[in-house]
């Protein structure tokens, strides 16, 4: 075929030359040529279409290419004409059956419609029972509700009338509680025009309340009288069945006495024996045991007591702790006041026989601080509840203190009946520090006491007083007959005593500022006597004298008798040995002195004098006015000299 075409195309242009236009063959070349396969999308599947059958490519088969491919086109229509055949049969078979079931529901709609108008008049009643059914629920379950809110189910009603003699359950407080709840909520009731149903409810729920409440008092009253062993444990259903009494005053009030009673007998029950038998097989041990120990028997007995009134607190507390009335704290205060006010009595009789034997004044004082200390604590613990208890203990520490300062006062009368004289060392008497040594026990105990710090230190001011004021009067009526050097020795060493054995304890500071007074006064007195038993030791006295009373109006001091130039040399010589061994010359009276400061601060103190006054004479004798010749030669020294060497 291409042949052909190269053969036709070779022709065409050989030819006579005419143009293309007119030759028909050649025009349909070269619009072949021309044409562009590869844009022509039709031309393309047909060759495509072509290639699968034109297999050979000879002259016959081009001769027959139309013919085969009409008859290629014959046998694809006549397929298609068997296969649309198919479809047509099962198009009309889909026909006569959708033809059938239309017959078949139009038969239904026939029927449906027939039955329909034969039961109009049923559905109508069907649907007025429905509505009627729906008012009956919603009216059913109305009275559900109100029944639930305002009526109780069997079960609570068989538990609030049960026998009075079965304990009390959870479900019982549960029943309780709705009772109250419904015969609030129907108070509502009594507003609306519903009064019958709610006077009505309001009148059973009442009585249901009085029966319940009746039932609930005599449990918690059988309860509490079980509430006699030492130790209780008080249960849940004790703690809310006080708490839904407390709606009712005057039984809740008979229960807390029950309750009371119940517990003053087991606190009293237990007081005793612990007294007398003791703890668990013995231990702890009686407290009588140790009554030969006033300090620890008394001391015992309120421990004892101190941990009772606590414990009783608690166990009131864990009772109306649900409890929400005005004046709980008040009813606890009155509840342990009851428990507590039974031991007071034994308590009281046994302090008193302590007390009253006189087991002396440093131990009473103990015993006052011990009485102070537990009536500070208790009344820390359970306030002012246990009053009648803390009335009692206040009353024994008044009597001891009353005893002991008694016992103070006997011995300052002991003291001053027969007054010692000071000893020849004059040193403190054996009254003086015997009472001194009692002073340190007193003050001793004093200060480990713990009681508060005001409470001490208005003790403390009047034991000082007892004790102090008796001791300084014994001091002067025993020094009174001694001479001045030996009173003032004898006062120092007494005084000195005193004030260092109050500087070991508190609150002594004015104690001691008076003391230190008195001492400085002494002192001054034991520093002139020194300074005189000097100056006359060294020949200087009658010259100071006449020095310190010499006037103008007198004339020169040399003429005065003995005060000539050649006395006060002899006098030099003198006291010129005194300063060669200045300690040569010291009272008796200070080598009594206890206190090595205060003997220093003697002798310093008198040396100063010494100087002073040789000061005063080297002035005098200085001065011309007196007449006295080489005045330099009759007075050595200057006083600054004299102060060097004797310092």
């Amino acid at each position: 075929m291409a042949a052909t075409v190269a053969v036709a195309a070779g022709g065409a242009e050989t030819g006579g030359g005419g143009p293309h236009t007119h030759n028909p063959l050649a025009r349909k070349l070269h619009k072949i040529l021309e044409t562009r396969l590869d844009s022509d999308k039709d031309m393309l599947e047909a060759l495509k279409a072509l290639s699968v059958f034109f297999t050979e490519n000879s002259l016959r088969t081009r001769r027959n290419l139309r013919g085969d491919i009409e008859r290629r086109s014959l046998f694809i229509n006549e397929e298609f004409v068997r296969v649309f055949k198919e479809v047509k049969e099962d198009l009309e078979s889909v026909h006569e059956d959708v033809q059938a079931m239309s017959a078949c529901c139009q038969d239904m709609t026939s029927r449906l419609k027939l039955a329909k108008d034969q039961t109009q008049d049923l559905i109508t009643k069907t649907t007025k029972l429905q509505s009627e059914n729906q008012r009956l629920e919603i009216r059913s379950e109305v009275v559900d509700a109100f029944l639930s809110k305002f009526q109780l189910n069997a079960d609570e009603l068989n538990i609030l009338r049960g026998p009075r003699e079965g304990p009390l359950t959870e479900n019982f407080f549960k029943a309780l509680g709705k009772v109250k709840l419904i015969h609030n909520d129907v108070k509502v009731l009594l507003r609306t025009n519903q009064q019958t149903a709610g006077l009505e409810i309001m009148e059973q729920m009442a009585l249901l309340q009085e029966t319940s409440y009746e039932k609930l008092y005599r449990w918690a009253q059988a309860e509490c009288r079980t509430l006699t062993q030492e130790t209780c444990d008080i249960s849940p259903a004790q703690t809310r069945a006080m708490e839904a009494l407390q709606d009712r005053p005057i039984l809740y009030n008979y229960t807390l006495d029950e309750f009371g009673t119940a517990r003053r007998s087991a606190v009293v029950r237990g007081f005793i024996d612990a007294l007398t038998r003791g703890g668990p097989g013995g231990t702890p041990r009686p407290i009588e045991m140790h009554s030969h120990d006033p300090l620890r028997y008394v001391g015992d007995m309120l421990a004892w007591l101190h941990q009772a009134a606590a414990s009783e607190k608690e166990h009131l507390e864990a009772l109306l702790k649900l409890v929400t009335l005005q004046g709980v704290e008040e009813n606890i205060q009155q509840i342990v006041g009851h428990v507590t006010e039974g031991v007071c009595r034994p308590l009281k009789v046994r302090i008193e026989q302590v007390i009253v034997a006189e087991p002396g004044a440093v131990l009473l004082y103990k015993l006052s601080n011990l009485l102070k200390f537990y009536h500070h604590t208790i009344c820390g613990i359970v306030g002012n509840c246990a009053a009648t208890l803390l009335t009692t203990i206040e009353e024994m520490h008044v009597l001891s203190k009353k005893m002991f300062f008694n016992s103070l006062g006997i011995h300052a009368s002991k003291l001053m009946d027969k007054v010692e004289l000071p000893p020849p060392d004059l040193g403190p008497t054996s009254a003086l520090t015997h009472t001194l040594s009692l002073l340190r026990e007193v003050l001793s105990s004093h200060d480990s006491s713990v009681v508060p710090m005001d409470a001490r230190q208005a003790d403390f001011v009047q034991v000082l007083s007892c004790i102090m004021d008796p001791l300084l009067q014994l001091c002067t009526v025993s020094a009174s007959n001694l001479d001045t050097a030996d009173m003032a020795t004898y006062m120092v060493n007494s005084l000195h005593l005193m004030k260092t054995t109050l500087a070991l304890f508190e609150f002594t500071d004015k104690r001691l500022e008076m003391l230190q007074f008195q001492i400085e006064a002494h002192l001054d007195t034991l520093i002139n006597e020194q300074a005189s038993f000097v100056l006359t030791r060294a020949g200087l006295s009658y010259i100071y004298n006449n020095v310190q009373q010499h006037k103008p109006e007198q004339g020169p001091l040399s003429i005065l008798a003995n005060m000539d130039g050649g006395s006060l040399k002899a006098a030099m010589v003198q006291f010129d040995r005194y300063l060669s061994s200045p300690d040569s010359l010291l009272m008796p009276q200070l080598n009594f002195i206890l206190s090595g400061t205060l003997k220093e601060k003697i002798f310093k103190r008198s040396t100063e004098l010494v100087c002073g006054a040789y000061s005063d004479i080297h002035t005098a004798v200085l001065n011309p006015t007196n007449d006295y010749k080489e005045p330099t030669a009759i007075l050595q020294r200057s006083p600054q000299q004299v102060q060097t060497l004797l310092s």
